[in-house]
């Protein structure tokens, strides 16, 4: 396979003026089956786009043959450690749906959206405040339903107003949010939302023991089923 370019920087305005960057994964020309449609991706609260588990994401699925992009929220792009309230995070999301639509020629065919823990919830909430957003549907790894030790804090209410086809990718160890506890949530979404479990790993699909072999199969498990769910999804 001929090696992926460099991801393209793009600056992304949000209404108040100032500007974070989004990173564009050019789908690999040469990929078996390519789709076209493109993924966005938000990253989890503790780490940026360039951390290496969005870069490994966003380049093993453009190697599959989509576009995949990835963008930092303004706090991350900011410098600062502290995700910003939740209208802001939705705010920052919302204004790179609305740049790739404008600059991916595949966002306008076929646009999915999601993300890492907190990339994935902000994503959700974009989705269910507007009906109307062209979204054909959300890839959500990890999705954080609840923080660690705190299960009545459930962030499940806004879910139902989604709408939209979803995967949810989560490992059976979860700390956020067990399969076993999504389930009874998800089991009321239309359309019905598919699950992909994790076998034996935590919040980031990390395996309990250190095992390089098996961990990257994990990975590349867990990218197939995202390019089976798009394509399904697509048609493609």
């Amino acid at each position: 396979m001929t090696p992926l370019p460099d991801p393209s920087e793009l600056a992304v305005t949000l209404p108040t003026g100032v500007a974070t960057t989004a990173l564009v994964y050019t789908a690999a020309p040469d990929a078996a089956r390519p789709i076209d449609a493109t993924l966005i991706l938000g990253h989890g609260a503790g780490a940026g786009q360039r951390n290496a588990f969005m870069v490994e994401f966003a380049q093993a699925l453009s190697a599959r043959g989509i576009d995949v992009v990835t963008f930092n929220f303004l706090y991350t792009q900011q410098g600062r450690k502290i995700p910003d309230r939740a209208p802001v995070l939705e705010a920052c999301y919302r204004a790179v749906i609305e740049a790739i639509r404008a600059h991916v020629a595949s966002a306008r065919r076929a646009l999915f959206v999601g993300g890492k823990s907190m990339g994935g919830r902000i994503a959700t909430q974009v989705a269910a405040a507007d009906p109307r957003l062209p979204l054909a549907g959300l890839v959500l790894l990890g999705y954080p339903l609840h923080p660690p030790g705190k299960s009545e804090q459930l962030r499940d209410k806004h879910l139902p107003a989604v709408g939209r086809p979803m995967l949810f990718v989560q490992g059976a160890r979860d700390a956020f949010g067990t399969p076993d506890e999504l389930a009874p949530i998800l089991a009321a979404l239309q359309p019905p939302p598919m699950v992909h479990v994790v076998a034996q790993a935590d919040h980031s699909f990390k395996l309990s023991r250190k095992n390089p072999a098996a961990q990257a199969a994990i990975y590349a498990e867990i990218q197939d089923a995202i390019i089976d769910f798009v394509r399904r999804t697509s048609h493609f």
